[in-house]
């Protein structure tokens, strides 16, 4: 290739002849075809900074959603502690009716001779307990003479039966089982005829 000095503005630069030019690829002049290179550049760094903006963009958005998701973490668990402690308030109310009657039923005891009297306001104070367990969804467990069965009795001793037809059924519950809205909150203890 050869130097070529240009002289302009009587300052000296040293620079390619049109040959060289065309050789080499390089065309200095931007309206010439074969300049597109020359702003390859800019195009870049603007895809550069674009690309840069979206990811930080997304950024933004994981970082807003992993906070929201940890608050909404944070208030379940405050308010299944809440649920918690206030499930059986429903319960302790309704049962405050019955707790007060007991109370009835304790001072007439002091008070009365009569003790069909007092048999018959004791077992008011029984029903209405019933009633009201009941009402909350508590249903008794029927045990007594049917098959004995894993999923609903726990068998505290087995005894000779007294017919034939109560062997490996119930003959006996030492303690009641119940159900609270049809799932066992508790098993009947209960004796089983061998």
């Amino acid at each position: 290739m050869k130097e070529k000095d240009i002289k302009n503005n009587g300052k000296s630069f040293s620079g390619l002849n049109e040959n060289d030019e065309a050789e080499s690829g390089i065309n200095s002049d931007e309206n010439m075809s074969g300049s597109s290179f020359l702003n390859d550049e800019i195009v870049e760094e603007n895809t550069i900074q674009k690309l840069s903006e979206e990811l930080q963009e997304q950024k933004d958005k994981y970082l807003r959603l992993v906070a929201e998701f940890d608050n909404f973490k944070k208030r379940n668990a405050r308010e299944r502690i809440e649920l918690i402690q206030t499930a059986g308030k429903e319960v302790i109310t309704s049962l405050l009716d019955v707790l007060d009657d007991c109370d009835r039923a304790e001072k007439q005891l002091q008070n009365s001779d009569d003790i069909n009297q007092v048999r018959e306001g004791v077992q008011l104070v029984f029903n209405k307990l019933r009633s009201t367990l009941q009402n909350r969804g508590l249903k008794q467990m029927e045990s007594l003479h049917t098959e004995f069965d894993v999923e609903k009795h726990e068998a505290i001793t087995e005894i000779p039966a007294p017919s034939e037809d109560l062997k490996g059924k119930v003959i006996d519950d030492v303690q009641k089982g119940y159900y609270l809205n049809d799932k066992i909150i508790r098993f009947a203890k209960v004796v089983i005829g061998k």
